[in-house]
Formats: C-alpha cells, structure tokens, sequence
C-alpha cells in the first residue's frame, strides 16, 4: 500500500502565535545593545556638565564646589543696649492768656512761627487802663494833701495839749485822723501800681522759647481776662524730651549705671521717602544692593538712599515706680534737637545705651543658623571645607550677633548659601552679585549654561 505524505496544516492563530515568538527572540539582544548606546551619551553629557562647574554640583551634588557669601569673625566693641518705643514731647508747654478784658489791637507774630522769650505776642487797647492809672494818681494827689493837712493840726494839737489848752480827746481826735489818712495814702499808691501793671497786661510777651501753634483769636476781638481757650500755645522743643518706657527688670541695671553717669540715648527717626513714591524694602542681612547696569545701586537716576536720622541725648529722668499693669518703668531723655528733628507727638525708636563690651566676638547675623540642638554656624577650613560649629549666641545688636562661645576672630563664616551645604563640602568663595555666588546651578554664567545644556543632553540621551 502506498504511503502518502501530507504537509501538516496550521490554523491563522497558530501561525500567528509563532510569529510573535519569533520576534520577541531577536529582541533582547538588539536591545541591550542599543541601551548601551543610548546611556554613553547621557553619562558623557553629565560628565561634561559637572566638569565645567555646572551641572547640579552647584546645588550641593557630589564631586563639586558650592559657591557660597563669607564673612570673617571679628573682635570690636559692641554697646549693650535696650530697645524701646518713644514718643517725644516739649520741654514745656504754655498756653498763653490775657490777664486783663480789652481789644486785641495787634498781633505780632504769624502761626508756627518760633519766638524767644521776651518777644512781643499780642497788644490790647490801653487806653481804658492809661485812664484808669491817670485815676489812681489823681486820687493820691488828693489824699497827699488831706494827709498834710492832718499831720500839721496833729502838730498845732499837741503843742497845745502840752500847755493844757485843749482836752485830750481832741488831741486824740486830731492824732487819729492823721493816721487815718496816711494809711490812705498807701492805698492810694497800691491802686496805682496796680493800674500800671494792668496796662503793662495789655502788652503780652513770650514767656519762654518756642514755637507757637494756632491763632484762636483775630485782630479786633474782645479778649476776656483768663478765658478757657487760650489765645496761642507756645511749646519749647528745643531741647526736647523723649519718654519711653523698658521693661521694669531692667530697673537695677540702669540704676547703677546712671549712678556712675548719665546714660546715652540714641533716638532713630524712620524717614517716610518722597510722598506717592514706592517705598523699597529693607535689605536681607548679609546681602548688598541690586546694582543697576552702570554699577550704581537700582533705582531712579540720581536718586541718593535716604537714611534714617539719629539724635544723641542722655537720661534726665526715672520714674519713682513700676507700672504694675504693664511691669514697665517710664524714663525721659534729654535732647537738644538744634536742628528740630524731634517733634512734639512723634514716635521714635530709642536706644538705651547702658555700658560698651570693649571686646566682643561679633559675626553677621546671616551666618546663624538654628537646629534641633542649638544654634550653628558653617567655618569654612584652611583647605576651602566647611565644618559644623555649635555656638552660644549671646545678643544680637541690629544685623550682627555677639557670640558668646564657640568661635574666635578671625575665623571664615558662610552667610548665605548654608542649604547647599553639608558637613566637608569643599566651597568657593565670592561676594554676593559675582558669578561665583550669585547663581547656584554652575560656577559662573557660562559654567551654569554648560552644566544646564549637559543636563539636556543626558534627558534627550535617556529619552531616545
């Protein structure tokens, strides 16, 4: 019998399957190979980034140095002071009023003009109290020579009361009389000064030096004496005084160094800027001004930074009790405000200056830093590494800190850049707006445009 051969027959899945299989085996090699390919250039990109100071070693990475701002540990004298909120307030205050009824006739000075003593205010109309005083002296011209002619009957009666002509109540009558009108007489003399010194009224004077506020009254009215509203005040303001008040556990310290001398003050004065301007930020510790393309700080053409301004003055009074309300102790200072920077009512920053510490370890207060277990500061070695110092902070005066322990001068401290930093990271060094510390993703402007285009390199490599 014949044998028949047959090609075995295969269904459209079967084949299908096989197929796939097929493929999925030439697969793997193709593609580790091509993974290799693919991963040489994205290595080679970021060695070439990391290599010309970019790359992410500019963030703290691995096998790069970090630029960071430096500041050097010094030794000066720093004050102990005491902070507070002032208000300052007149050395005096004077509410001028008329002492007499009469007609303002003249007014002498304009409002908010600054007169010295002695000088002329305000003239009333005299003329009532000129007839008055021409009165009071005519009176005493009249009783003058009653009075004479009592004192020579006084004479004529005793000589004839001596001889027993006359009785003695008549000589007493007499006697009496003459007295009488002699204590008439300094009546009559008191009436007169006091109508002078009415007229002397009508001419108002400064009593002190100072500056005079707003006019209540007008040229023409009728000024009554002793009125509750007074004609102008006039308050000193030059010297001036500053109260404020510290906290009352101070008290002890400031007693005894009054004792040994008169305590200083320092009173700051905020300027406003120009009105409608924008008002510009105070600067981060530690930082500089933005410089604008000709070197010169930001800002309008021209313009000069405004500072604030600052009187000198001493402690001329301690209250003689705490306020248990608010556990504070109010005290005055004494300035001579020549130039009327101080202004009755203005608020002002006051500086209690209670002794100097002639040699204090001062570092900025940028370069501080807090933790879990203190505070600390990053010390950049000799060999440009930095290391962890704990330290004890003793105060702070404005953006510099006192260090109590733990640093000595001369030592290299970071003050900006910590975040990017750990224990043996090797730094370079610079000021803050140069290429070195300004930008973080490279070393400088075109390391930092290498290390980005680098970084480029390997995504497109791993994405391919």
């Amino acid at each position: 019998m014949p044998i028949i051969v047959r090609s075995p027959r295969f269904s459209t899945g079967t084949a299908s399957l096989m197929l796939i299989g097929l493929i999925l085996a030439g697969l793997p090699g193709c593609s580790r190979g091509s993974a290799t390919n693919q991963q040489q250039p994205a290595t080679d990109a970021s060695a070439a980034g990391g290599g010309r100071g970019g790359g992410r070693s500019g963030r703290g990475g691995a096998g790069g140095t970090v630029p960071v701002v430096t500041a050097h540990v010094v030794s000066k004298a720093v004050p102990v002071t005491i902070p507070a909120v002032g208000t300052a307030e007149p050395l005096a205050t004077v509410q001028i009023r008329a002492q007499v009824t009469g007609q303002l006739s003249a007014i002498h000075f304009t409002e908010g003009q600054d007169v010295r003593k002695g000088a002329p205010l305000f003239t009333l109309d005299a003329r009532p109290f000129e007839a008055a005083l021409q009165q009071a002296q005519a009176v005493l011209a009249r009783d003058t020579a009653q009075a004479k002619n009592a004192q020579a009957q006084r004479t004529r009666a005793e000589d004839l009361f001596k001889r027993g002509l006359i009785p003695r109540d008549q000589y007493e009558t007499m006697t009496a009389n003459a007295s009488a009108l002699e204590s008439t007489l300094a009546a009559d003399q008191a009436q007169i000064e006091n109508a002078r010194l009415n007229l002397q009224y009508t001419h108002i004077l400064a009593p002190i030096s100072g500056r005079t506020g707003s006019l209540n009254v007008h040229q023409g009215d009728l000024v009554r004496a002793n009125d509750a509203t007074p004609l102008v005040v006039i308050n000193q303001v030059a010297p001036i005084y500053v109260t404020f008040s510290v906290p009352g556990r101070y008290l002890p310290d400031i007693r005894r160094h009054q004792s040994q001398q008169p305590l200083r003050i320092e009173a700051r004065i905020q300027p406003g800027g120009t009105p409608g301007s924008q008002q510009a930020a105070p600067p981060t510790p530690g930082t500089q001004p933005a410089a604008g393309t000709d070197g010169a700080p930001a800002g309008a053409p021209g313009d000069t930074p405004i500072t604030a301004m600052s009187e000198a003055g001493k402690v001329s009074f301690i209250d003689n009790s705490v306020d248990p309300t608010t556990g504070t102790i109010k005290l005055k200072g004494t300035f001579a405000n020549a130039d009327h920077a101080l202004w009755p009512g203005l608020f002002v920053q006051v500086t209690l200056v209670l002794r100097t510490e002639p040699s204090a370890i001062v570092v900025p207060a940028a370069a501080v830093q807090a933790s879990q277990s203190g505070q600390f500061v990053f010390v950049v070695k000799a060999d440009r590494t930095v290391e962890v110092r704990n330290i004890t902070v003793g105060r702070q005066q404005g953006e510099e800190v006192v260090v109590a322990q733990g640093l000595t001068p001369g030592e290299e401290v970071v003050t900006d850049g910590q975040l990017r930093l750990t224990t043996g990271a090797r730094v370079t060094t610079g000021t803050r707006g140069e290429g070195g510390g300004g930008r973080g993703d490279g070393g400088n402007d075109t390391g930092g445009r290498r290390g980005n285009g680098g970084r480029r390199g390997a995504t497109r490599g791993n994405q391919s």
